[in-house]
Order: structure tokens, then C-alpha cells, then sequence
């Protein structure tokens, strides 16, 4: 895996795993947040142990599976409480190579065994000011006592 970091110069993500931007689109959007820019694409790597702790983007998140061992990635919606597995990477057994995360769903993720490399494009594009560890998030732990209790681990 330390091979993979340094020849795709990825940097610690402060949710977990190893990242770094590899496109940002020149073109901007006004949002209610401010201007940002219409994509983002980035590589995400997560190693064995690693996990992506519980956040929420308030742009649409897809994930792209790219090498590697299966990704688990869980999607909950804080509206409906509803919570979604993806099995991203296991095709043998009916896995994707993508899922979409809606702005505004609560995100986490863990790789089963080994690593898992992806590819993260967010629209309109990623900006940290957008982004907040669920933890942060007002009565986050009422969902934590009830549907997401076997979830907190990713906290």
C-alpha cells in the first residue's frame, strides 16, 4: 500500500484513508454556500483497519470502486431514516463499482479486508466549508442509540 500512496501522492484525510484532488473543473456555480466549482474528482484509498468516519457532503457524492478488496459503504438519510449498504468491489457476490450518495446523506465507509483504492466526484464540487464529521452534527446520537448502533464504531 505504500507504494500505491507514493506513486499516486495521496495525502491523510481528515474523515480517514488517503486522498488527493486530481480534478477540479474550471467552471464555477453559484450555490446557496458560495461559488464553487462545478466538479471535483478525487482518489480515495483506504487500507486495511482504515475506515471513512460518519460525515456529511451537501453535494451529490459518487463513489467509483477502482482496485482492490470489497468496500463497504454505508448511506444513511437523516429524513426518512433510512439506512442504505453498498457492497462496492464484490462482484461475485452482486457488489457495484458505484454508488451514489445524495447531498446531505450521512457517509461512512470500511473495507472489508486489505485495501480498496476509489474514485470520489463530487458536483457541485467539494469545498471543506460543505463538509462536517456527522459527530458534529446536533442530536447525531439519538440515530446512534437506535438505528445506527452497530454503525458507531465509525464514528
Amino acid at each position: 500500500m505504500k507504494t500505491l500512496i507514493a506513486s499516486l501522492q495521496l495525502q491523510p484525510h481528515p474523515e480517514g484513508g488517503w486522498y488527493r484532488e486530481i480534478f477540479r473543473s474550471p467552471t464555477s456555480l453559484d450555490t446557496p454556500r458560495g461559488k464553487r466549482a462545478a466538479l471535483t474528482t478525487i482518489y480515495y484509498l483506504l487500507g486495511e483497519g482504515q475506515i471513512s468516519r460518519w460525515h456529511v457532503v451537501e453535494s451529490d457524492e459518487i463513489w467509483h470502486f477502482y482496485a482492490g478488496f470489497t468496500l463497504e459503504l454505508f448511506a444513511y438519510d437523516p429524513q426518512t431514516r433510512k439506512l442504505t449498504t453498498y457492497r462496492l468491489g464484490d462482484f461475485e457476490s452482486g457488489g457495484q463499482s458505484v454508488a451514489i450518495i445524495p447531498a446531505g446523506v450521512w457517509q461512512a465507509a470500511r473495507v472489508v479486508s486489505g485495501h480498496a483504492l476509489m474514485g470520489c466526484t463530487v458536483a457541485p464540487g467539494f469545498d471543506f466549508g460543505d463538509f462536517q464529521f456527522v459527530a458534529d452534527v446536533p442530536d447525531y446520537v439519538e440515530c446512534f442509540k437506535r438505528e445506527l448502533e452497530a454503525y458507531s464504531v465509525l464514528l
